[in-house]
């Protein structure tokens, strides 16, 4: 059976959820959900995840919420990404739980505030800060990074696609590649795993779509 992704290309929540399916080989497929229109408050839509959150996974009588839940849930069914060890497990969970707090939720909100927002809209201070909070960290991300290929272990698991999860977008949130050695040459290690996609090739929707 095809499992389904509800997901948008702009998410970088979805995205990690849709890498980390396309990595593994599963059989699945992406449900557009249109974020922008107001598709996640919808009645059916919160019957399927009542937080009105993409992504959501639906695969047969099982129905997943969460990024990370839904990517171990990919490491239960292949046993990739979770870590060869153990100790290498709990560390993916480490990094994972320090991206939803640390990077993503941030660069997420960022970003939605440099470039979904009317102009008259973007709070400049709120910016500032929260790219400051950012800066913070990419220098842990890329400090932990030098003379590593990934973030845990020897291979790619759940602990990169979730750091890397808003790092390939092309719109501005104070993330310059340029910039930061270390995380440019380790998302150049995952541009080249097998499979690999941009976001905006992985799943349906773009801001181009809206313009």
């Amino acid at each position: 059976m095809t499992m389904e992704l509800h997901c948008f290309g702009e998410s970088g929540n979805a995205y990690k959820a849709a890498l980390a399916l396309e990595l593994s080989g599963l059989d699945w497929e992406p449900v557009f959900v249109d974020f922008f229109g107001g598709a996640a408050r919808s009645d059916n839509f919160r019957a399927l995840n009542v937080m009105g959150e993409a992504p959501v996974l639906v695969d047969g009588d099982v129905t997943l919420t969460q990024s990370g839940v839904i990517q171990h849930y990919v490491t239960e069914k292949t046993g990739k990404f979770g870590g060869a060890t153990q100790d290498e497990a709990r560390e993916v969970l480490r990094w994972v739980l320090w991206d939803n707090h640390k990077l993503s939720s941030q660069a997420g909100m960022t970003r939605f505030l440099m470039n979904f927002l009317p102009e008259d809209k973007r709070p400049a201070e709120v910016i500032g800060f929260m790219q400051g909070r950012l800066k913070a960290a990419y220098g842990t991300l890329d400090a932990h990074l030098a003379g590593r290929d990934w973030i845990v272990g020897d291979g790619v698991t759940n602990a990169d696609l979730s750091c890397c999860g808003y790092l390939f977008y092309p719109e501005p949130f104070g993330f310059d590649r340029a910039e930061w050695a270390n995380i440019d040459r380790w998302l150049s290690n995952i541009e080249g795993l097998p499979g690999w996609k941009h976001p905006y090739d992985l799943m349906p929707g773009s801001p181009a779509d809206r313009a």
